[in-house]
């Protein structure tokens, strides 16, 4: 029997995977990247020779990762060595409030007593046992199945899981469920951003999403050597099993004849293949702009379905004032007026802003040499609409300057020197997002039932990547990638 082909379009963690799941099953595999390095959105920038994760920050579900590279001979922990946190966010309102959340329950819940008394920690123990309900009953029955689907979701749960999935009402928005555990609106505040996990509003993504608590309770890992690490390391491990791997390609269409799967590169080049797997955003399918034969092979995403962009700031800096830990939040004074800013496609007046401390771990400690720290701000993704100008940028950096000052946290290095990357720059690196990094949002009910599988309606294509089922994140995208090589190797084998 000949060797199959598979060419992978993209090298996101995703991409990544796949390849490596292929190559570790004896298939040919070709991955067409456009950028120089592997990690797609899992990226890095530099400020003079320190590199900085520019990125995903936040590594949890590291069994997936052990599970996948165990199924082709391969050991996760002694490919990427990672460290356990024990605290998972420093999150501060002012310069006088701040509250510390563990991976240890027993820890939070003394430190929620201590914060903000006896009953909202009652109403913690309730959420975190919800919230494992919710993880354990959708584990199997929906973010592991290669498509999405409701009725596939209730017959994967069973009469057993049924109950715990129905704990939280999904017809419910989780900032009216968290409710129903918090009165203290900070940690409403707290908990309602994990919608932002996802690039969504807390005031309109489904209860279920306070999953997100118990996945980070059952463990964030830090990655030896960044973040980005995590990319190469997929990608070595996939080029030690056979995988090709071509870098600065530009991909112009792809297509399918006589049972063969054609990709036309921006020079002309051609590569034939047996089936592709396209990890970038589906929403470019339905643009056309892999060609007008892809245009039915992904649903389209509207603008105002889509989910939230970023405004980035990467920097190396001094810093002092504020404790920083590895992972912080600031938040703003008013949520809501956030997100209403958000969804009418505004910048935001005084933004939540979330910094990650590269070179920190869990403990504080005064540092005098510089420090690598990526601080973000939710935005929307009209990337593709409108540039955003310099004096849009600046005050928004400005703003987001002022928030972290007020909770005592100040840089050496002045704003105009901050490298920045908005909407825009988001889309022209994922183009046919608008900035969009998560794909569609998660608003309602139905919309993570919207997402698609991981087949398409093109024979021989398949998707991957974080604007799939199961949804975005690193560890959703990389079961995204496992799912569609499982699904290709399949058919390819049936033939």
């Amino acid at each position: 029997m000949r060797q199959r082909h598979v060419i992978i379009v993209g090298a996101g963690v995703g991409g990544l995977m796949a390849a490596l799941i292929l190559a570790g099953r004896g298939v040919k595999v070709t991955v067409l990247e456009r950028a120089a390095t592997p990690g797609g959105k899992m990226r890095q920038m530099f400020d003079g020779d320190a590199a900085i994760d520019a990125g995903p920050t936040v590594f949890t579900l590291k069994k997936i990762f052990q599970e996948a590279f165990a199924s082709v001979a391969l050991d996760f922990d002694a490919c990427a060595p990672s460290t356990r946190a024990n605290v998972l966010a420093r999150h501060a309102w002012d310069g006088d409030t701040q509250f510390d959340l563990f991976a240890d329950i027993p820890r939070s819940i003394e430190a929620v007593g201590n914060f903000a008394g006896a009953a909202e920690a009652e109403g913690f123990v309730r959420f975190c046992e919800d919230s494992q309900r919710v993880w354990r009953s959708l584990e199997r029955s929906f973010v592991r199945a290669p498509a999405p689907s409701f009725m596939g979701m209730l017959k994967g749960a069973g009469l057993r899981g049924l109950p715990d999935l129905l704990a939280v009402s999904p017809f419910q928005t989780l900032w009216d469920q968290l409710d129903s555990y918090f009165k203290d609106p900070r940690l409403r505040q707290l908990f309602g951003r994990y919608s932002t996990y996802c690039g969504s509003s807390p005031y309109l993504a489904p209860a279920t999403l306070m999953l997100v608590a118990h996945v980070e309770q059952d463990g964030v890992w830090m990655i030896e050597g960044g973040m980005h690490r995590l990319a190469q390391v997929i990608a070595e491990q996939g080029q030690i099993k056979g995988a090709e791997f071509r870098y600065g390609v530009h991909v112009d269409s792809m297509t399918r004849a006589y049972d063969r799967s054609i990709v036309r590169l921006a020079d002309g080049e051609i590569i034939e293949a047996d089936a592709i797997i396209f990890n970038g955003d589906s929403s470019a399918l339905a643009q056309g702009l892999l060609g007008l034969d892809m245009k039915n092979a992904a649903p389209p995403v509207t603008p105002n379905q889509r989910s939230l962009s970023a405004i980035t700031w990467t920097l190396s800096t001094r810093t002092r004032g504020f404790p920083l830990v590895r992972h912080n939040v600031f938040f703003s004074s008013n949520y809501k007026s956030e997100f209403d800013a958000l969804e009418s496609g505004r910048l935001v007046d005084d933004p939540t802003i979330y910094v990650c401390a590269q070179d920190r771990g869990d403990e504080y400690a005064p540092r005098d040499a510089p420090e690598r720290l990526l601080a973000l701000v939710n935005a929307p993704a009209i990337g593709d609409a409108r540039e955003l100008n310099s004096q849009e940028i600046a005050a928004c950096t400005r703003k987001a300057m002022a928030r972290l000052g007020q909770c005592g946290l100040h840089m050496d290095t002045a704003p105009s020197l901050l490298q920045t990357t908005s909407p825009n720059c988001f889309n022209n690196l994922f183009p046919g997002t608008g900035g969009a990094l998560y794909g569609r949002a998660s608003h309602g009910w139905r919309a993570s039932f919207q997402r698609p599988g991981v087949r398409t309606k093109m024979p021989g294509l398949y998707l991957a990547g974080g604007s799939v089922h199961p949804g975005p994140g690193v560890p959703m995208a990389a079961l995204s990638g496992w799912a569609a090589a499982t699904c290709a190797l399949t058919d390819l084998t049936s033939r």
